[in-house]
């Protein structure tokens, strides 16, 4: 490999890292050690909800119907009750959110799906 091969390739993986760092005010996610905090805590986050944050926070102001989160959460097409979405989206707020019933990072899009708020500032 030459020196200018390593040198990309290292550039790239610094790339890959820097973006699996997500932060936000006041919340930060480490896609690369799978960790949520909010402030300088941790959040205990299932494997389920961390996927779901993950792609909302990744595509912010993107909306994302419970059809598509299923589908691209559980790599599968669902042909069901989409309440397990929404049971999920409950959760996450619960452990993310200061006031679940009045929610900053995921918002809901009435008749349409969940989208990460686009106006929350980045920290990176």
């Amino acid at each position: 490999m030459s020196a200018l091969g390593s040198f990309e390739n290292k550039t790239q993986l610094k790339e890959e890292i820097a973006c699996e760092k997500l932060a936000f005010a006041g919340m930060e996610i480490d896609a690369s050690k799978r960790l949520v905090y909010r402030g300088e805590k941790e959040v205990n986050i299932t494997f389920t909800e961390f996927e779901i944050l993950h792609l909302l926070a990744r595509n912010p102001g993107r909306v994302f119907s419970k059809e598509q989160i299923y589908d691209i959460v559980w790599k599968e097409s669902y042909s069901g009750d989409y309440n397990i979405i929404m049971s999920h989206i409950r959760n996450i707020r619960e452990k993310i959110e200061d006031n679940p019933s009045k929610p900053i990072y995921i918002q809901t899009v009435w008749g349409v799906g969940y989208r990460f708020n686009k106006n929350i500032s980045s920290g990176l």
